[in-house]
């Protein structure tokens, strides 16, 4: 499914365009504060037997809106570990569930290649973790909505007292019994076709962006395999030189030259992880677009059994009023007096009514749903554009670059073969 084809299911609320420019006018925590996610340190816990490790990231804040009042601390320091990131997501995915929220780095490596780090507790994998939950923070700090509340905000400057708050919010209870709910398969009668739409693509993006990931891996196994390889030929030019009077300096140069082709492609493939980084962001991206898709069905097919027990306790009262009512009377011929026709009637259509009351407060719960998600998403679009445009023209930059040091060595070892007389 392509963008465009989303864009035309978005485009047929009225109003959505200009509720989209609405939001964007509205600013956000990163126009009044810094955070960063400066370092990054291991901790041992656990009792005199079991020895337990955890790795914490410090989050540093500043304000440099000074004007603003809506936070305490103009400046803050506290440590946080990984599984705080996810609970403060688990939060802001429970309080707005139509949102497309930004997701946490991945916790084990994905489609890397062999020689990059894979140990969670490896500098480099610890430091590329430290560089997602950063990216995460300042995801949801320039979000005009989930940017300014409180729990967010708390996450950012209370150290003990914020886990505390969550306990009293309930939202760990309340996300268990949500993400149980969105688990059950749904069969929808009359599904939403803009969010069939939305959701299929977030099931393209994903499997798209997963083969672009592995395809990468598989490129890079073999490209640092065969720049490995070059170091045999500077081992052999080397011995080489050795036994040659005439060529022995030309063949020592260029033995030189190729060990820096092996040694030299270290540093562009960890940069070029970082890119990989950012694509495997949008690979989860896709599943928090689907995760908004599932929320929509789930709120469709609450609407669905309200109309169905309404259509139901109506054919209960058409067979009431026709003396059809209860296996009794169908087997035996048993007959309600009227007085007790009527009473059964009076309570069916009491049901009926609070039937009719569920369908409108479904109704109007689905439709809020959608506007704020339809809305949402469309950000989300946009800014996935700007990003992976920039992210793929950069990975582009990176490979010429790599090209030309490799052309310019080879430039080099042909210049002293060249030259040997």
């Amino acid at each position: 499914m392509e963008d465009n084809c989303i864009g035309e299911s978005l485009k047929e609320k009225g109003n959505a365009n200009t509720e989209i420019q609405e939001h964007k006018k509205k600013d956000c925590i990163l126009d009044r504060m810094e955070i960063c996610v400066t370092e990054a340190e291991k901790r041992e816990a656990g009792t005199l037997n079991i020895r337990d490790f955890y790795t914490v990231y410090l989050i540093e804040t500043k304000v440099i809106d000074l004007d603003w009042s809506g936070i305490v601390n103009k400046l803050s320091s506290l440590w946080r570990r990984y599984s705080e990131f996810e609970l403060l997501r688990t939060c802001l995915e429970v309080t707005y569930p139509y949102i497309v929220l930004p997701p946490l780095p991945e916790k084990k490596v994905l489609y890397a290649w062999q020689k990059a780090a894979s140990d969670t507790f490896d500098p480099d994998f610890v430091d590329r973790r430290r560089a997602g939950l950063e990216n995460f923070l300042l995801r949801v700090a320039s979000h005009p909505l989930i940017s300014f509340d409180r729990q967010f905000i708390g996450f950012l400057q209370q150290d003990e007292s914020w886990r505390e708050c969550i306990k009293d919010a309930g939202c760990l209870q309340l996300a268990e019994s949500k993400l149980k709910a969105l688990s059950v398969a749904v069969r929808l009668k009359k599904p939403d076709k803009r969010f069939e739409a939305i959701k299929n693509y977030g099931n393209e993006l994903q499997t798209n962006l997963g083969n672009l990931l592995r395809v990468r891996a598989r490129m890079v196994e073999r490209l640092y395999g065969i720049h490995k390889l070059h170091a045999n030929y500077g081992h052999i030019f080397s011995e080489w030189s050795a036994k040659e009077r005439e060529m022995g300096d030309g063949l020592q140069k260029a033995g030189h030259y190729l060990d820096s082709v092996a040694a030299g492609i270290d540093i562009p493939l960890e940069e070029e992880e970082l890119f990989a980084d950012q694509l495997k962001e949008y690979l989860f991206y896709a599943g928090a677009l689907q995760a908004v898709c599932r929320r929509q069905e789930m709120l469709q097919l609450q609407l669905e059994k309200a109309e169905s027990q309404v259509v139901s306790c109506a054919t209960e009262k058409d067979n009431v009023q026709k003396g059809k009512f209860g296996l009794m009377s169908r087997l035996f011929g048993s007959v309600d007096t009227e007085e007790v026709r009527e009473l059964k009637v009076n309570l069916i259509d009491q049901r009926i009514q609070e039937g009719k009351n569920s369908i409108l407060n479904a109704q109007e719960e689905l439709n809020e749903f959608s506007r704020e998600a339809l809305i949402d998403i469309e950000r989300f679009q946009q800014q996935k554009v700007l990003d992976l445009r920039e992210t793929l023209a950069g990975y582009v930059v990176l490979q010429i670059k790599m090209c030309r040091k490799g052309l310019q060595t080879w430039t080099h070892i042909r210049d002293c073969l060249e030259a040997i007389p």
